[in-house]
């Protein structure tokens, strides 16, 4: 459609019809919030036109003011040519039907971990009101921080990450939760400047991405930091390190729950011996692993 006969596109279904036919057109990659052109479409229109995320029918014959279609089109122009994940254009994403802040300074949040905090990790942990400490290791925007707090409500959380600048985007979204006094973050390179202490749980989710896949990304994940992708050659670098020193940071009874996406056969490779529980979530089977303490320092 040309820019002199936008203004036929009257209602918000014209404007989804439009989103889908654009979005589908320019062959974008999906994965930050949605994996189709029609759900990406429905939320671009409906949050540039200030209308609830989840009452799409009421709208949908609504006509719309020509200013407001413009702020829609725009949205709908950076998403196809500049390929931005549709989060950073809107500074937002959703986790288990939360809201949490974002923009390029961390990675879309997406991680199928939340899904098993819905159930406090049940039934590895019997008892979520007796979880003391956990751990959120490169926990990026907060997100699975804010969650672990959420899911244990009587925990302190710590969250660490190597990059200063995603910690400032994880306070704001522990601060939108009210969660300062139970949610700590921390500069350091995996474990190496927090304290002693033995965690009920670790949560993890690291870089993990190999090199060829690297290289193969499509440009949405190029908006991505690559610090928070990349795992070396075969996607294990840091994995090694977390396995290596995660003990001397667990109680007895400690659980590790570390995802790894789509590495198991890197995985497996490189550690032979380990037999780690998978933990399959709605969205994702062969991604997230559980150790307990005993497995990684017997």
């Amino acid at each position: 459609m040309t820019p002199h006969n936008r203004h036929e596109l009257h209602t918000v279904r014209d404007l989804i019809r439009y989103g889908v036919s654009r979005l589908n057109a320019a062959k974008v990659s999906f994965g930050h919030g949605s994996d189709n052109a029609w759900d990406e479409a429905v939320y671009l229109v409906l949050h540039a036109l200030h209308l609830p995320l989840d009452t799409l029918d009421p709208f949908l014959d609504a006509h719309v003011l020509p200013d407001e279609r413009e702020q829609v089109l725009t949205l709908l122009d950076r998403r196809v040519r500049e390929r931005v994940p549709a989060p950073y254009l809107t500074n937002e994403a959703w986790l288990r039907g939360r809201r949490f802040y974002v923009d390029n300074r961390v990675i879309v949040p997406r991680s199928p971990i939340a899904e098993l905090l819905d159930d406090s990790l049940s039934p590895w942990i019997s008892d979520p009101q007796t979880v003391e400490y956990v751990l959120d290791m490169c926990t990026g925007s907060g997100c699975l921080a804010v969650l672990s707090a959420l899911a244990f409500p009587f925990a302190h959380v710590d969250g660490a990450d190597i990059s200063a600048s995603a910690l400032e985007v994880a306070m704001h979204n522990v601060g939108a939760y009210g969660l300062h006094d139970r949610v700590f973050l921390h500069c350091s390179d995996l474990f190496e400047k927090l304290a002693p202490r033995e965690y009920d749980v670790i949560i993890c989710n690291p870089p993990y991405v190999n090199a060829g896949s690297m290289d193969a990304l499509p440009a949405e994940y190029r908006h991505e930091p690559q610090v928070a992708l990349a795992g070396g050659d075969d996607g294990m670098d840091l994995v090694r390190r977390i396995l290596r020193d995660a003990p001397a940071y667990m109680k007895p009874s400690g659980l590790l729950v570390l995802e790894i996406g789509h590495e198991r056969a890197h995985f497996e490779r490189a550690f032979p011996d380990m037999e780690p529980v998978w933990l399959d979530s709605a969205e994702a089977s062969d991604q997230i692993m559980l150790f307990t303490r005993e497995q990684l320092a017997p």
